[in-house]
């Protein structure tokens, strides 16, 4: 077993020890702009956005933790073929975010909650399609089977942890909203291209664990 692995793995749990789930969309933070950005672009999303809730899935592999991503099927109306997390919008029955990001989980990808042992929550992102999104950071043990919902997801795939946490591999690009320049991140791994809100919630996560 990894040392590396299990001192990551208590940093997280320390820093998101505290967190919470907020119960509305009042302090959520544009997804994958830069922090410095956030004010001058707020006027471009939504007054009124559907809660939703994503499962950021770590899972622990002897070698290190990777992150779980999937790749949206390219028919989908919103954001068909993008890097994302499982998950989708908090129904009425669920009784919070990590319930939501645990149904849909299952339902998209097949990962059954006993494998997934929660750790905390990313601060709430906003999303230009309409959503404020709740990050559900989670460990997930080895040993699962993925069952992909082939309406939903095309193809899943693991991005280690360390590669993510590493500055060097995040991409900064300028982007136009409306009359605003903004700054942007892309993480670029192999053949896939994780940008958007996606890329936006592991910059958070990022900023979360830096320790300079």
């Amino acid at each position: 077993m990894s040392n590396d692995r299990i001192a990551l793995r208590r940093l997280i749990e320390e820093r998101l020890k505290d967190s919470r789930a907020v119960p509305d969309p009042t302090n959520a933070v544009p997804a994958g702009f830069a922090p410095g950005d956030y004010e001058s672009i707020r006027a471009y999303f939504p007054a009124a956005p559907i809660a939703a809730a994503v499962l950021v899935p770590l899972v622990e592999h002897d070698t290190g933790l990777t992150v779980l991503l999937t790749q949206r099927a390219s028919h989908l109306k919103n954001h068909g073929g993008q890097i994302s997390f499982p998950g989708g919008r908090i129904e009425p029955t669920d009784l919070n975010p990590l319930e939501a990001a645990l149904r849909e989980t299952e339902e998209e990808i097949g990962i059954t909650r006993q494998h997934i042992t929660f750790a905390g929550y990313l601060e709430p992102q906003l999303v230009l399609s309409g959503y404020w999104v709740t990050p559900v950071v989670a460990f997930v043990q080895p040993g699962f089977e993925l069952r992909l919902d082939c309406r939903e997801v095309e193809s899943a795939f693991e991005v280690p942890l360390s590669f993510i946490l590493d500055p060097v591999n995040h991409r900064s690009r300028q982007r136009e909203l409306g009359a605003v320049t903004v700054q942007v991140f892309d993480i670029p791994y192999r053949d896939y291209n994780i940008w958007g809100a996606t890329a936006g919630m592991l910059m958070s996560l990022y900023r979360l664990l830096r320790t300079e």
